[in-house]
C-alpha cells in the first residue's frame, strides 16, 4: 500500500507537534509513521530548530518513535551516531553549507549592515548576532515582519545569494543555494531516492522550498499552513489536508498512499 512512498521530510513545530492544543502529537500519524519506516519508508524530520533544539522537542512531547534522519537549521543533514552520539554530519554537505555561509556573511557585509540599520531605526525587531555578524532577528509581530522582509528583499538584489528563511516572527539569514529543499535533496541523494518517491509536509515560509514540487513530487501542508504554503503545494499539484497538524499529515499520507 504504501511501497510508493520511500522518503518522508516533515517538518516539525506546526506541523506535526501542534501548539494550538491537545493533542501535541496525532495517534494515528505517528502510528503510520511507524508502520511506513516498518516497510522499509525512511522518515526524515526536516526543521529550523538545531540539533539540541530538536532532541529537547522530541523528550519534551513524548515522541513514541525515533527519525531515521534529521535535518536541522534549515540546512543541515544529519544520520544516526555511529561513535555513540545521537547524530552526526552526513557526508560532506554540513561542511560545506558552514564555508558557504563564511564567505556569503563577509562578501555581503554592507548589505547586512542596511538591513541591521533598518530594523534598528524603523521597526522594535531584535537582531541575533553569531559572533561577529547578524545572523536573525525576532519581530514583534507578523506585519512588523513584513515590513522587513520587503526592505530584505530590496537590499539583497546587490547581493542575491544573500537570502533568509522565516517562520512566523523568526528569521535567519542564510546563502540562497542551502535551504529545506536543497538539505533534502542531499539526504534523496545519499540514500539514493528518487524524487517520484518523496513526501513532504510543512505550514510556514521556510518550508516551500520543500513543498514546490521541485524535490518531492509529494507534497502537502495540514489545514493550518499559511496561505502562501497552500497555493504552493497546490501549484505543484500536492494535497492540502482538511486536517491540522499532524492529523493533517495522516491525511495527506493517506491521500498519497491511495495513488
Amino acid at each position: 500500500m504504501y511501497s510508493q512512498i520511500q522518503l518522508l521530510s516533515v517538518d516539525f513545530d506546526g506541523t506535526l507537534v501542534s501548539r494550538a492544543g491537545e493533542p501535541v502529537l496525532d495517534a494515528q500519524c505517528m502510528g503510520l509513521i511507524r508502520e511506513l519506516q516498518e516497510a522499509g519508508a525512511i522518515w526524515a524530520i526536516n526543521t529550523g530548530r538545531s540539533v539540541d533544539l530538536l532532541e529537547s522537542g522530541l523528550t519534551d512531547f513524548s515522541f513514541p518513535i525515533r527519525p531515521d534522519f534529521i535535518l536541522t537549521t534549515e540546512r543541515d543533514v544529519f544520520r544516526p551516531g555511529q561513535n555513540g552520539s545521537n547524530w552526526e554530519a552526513f557526508g560532506d554537505w554540513n561542511d560545506r553549507c558552514a564555508r558557504e555561509h563564511r564567505e556569503l556573511f563577509s562578501s555581503a557585509s554592507s548589505v547586512l549592515a542596511e538591513v541591521v540599520d533598518f530594523v534598528n531605526q524603523r521597526t522594535e525587531a531584535r537582531v541575533l548576532y553569531n559572533e561577529d555578524h547578524p545572523e536573525g532577528l525576532i519581530a514583534n509581530s507578523e506585519e512588523e515582519m513584513d515590513l522587513v522582509t520587503e526592505f530584505i528583499e530590496q537590499a539583497r538584489a546587490r547581493h542575491p545569494k544573500l537570502d533568509y528563511q522565516r517562520n512566523t516572527v523568526y528569521l535567519r539569514f542564510c546563502h540562497a543555494d542551502y535551504h529545506k529543499g536543497a538539505a533534502l535533496a542531499e539526504l534523496a541523494r545519499l540514500i539514493e531516492v528518487a524524487r517520484e518517491n518523496i513526501f513532504a509536509a510543512g505550514d510556514h515560509h521556510n518550508d516551500i522550498s520543500m513543498l514546490d514540487g521541485k524535490f518531492a513530487a509529494m507534497p502537502s501542508c495540514p489545514a493550518n499552513a499559511i496561505a502562501e504554503v497552500k497555493t504552493a503545494v497546490r501549484a505543484a499539484d500536492g494535497y492540502v489536508s482538511k486536517s491540522a497538524h499532524g492529523a493533517g499529515v495522516y491525511e495527506a499520507l493517506m491521500h498519497f498512499a491511495s495513488w
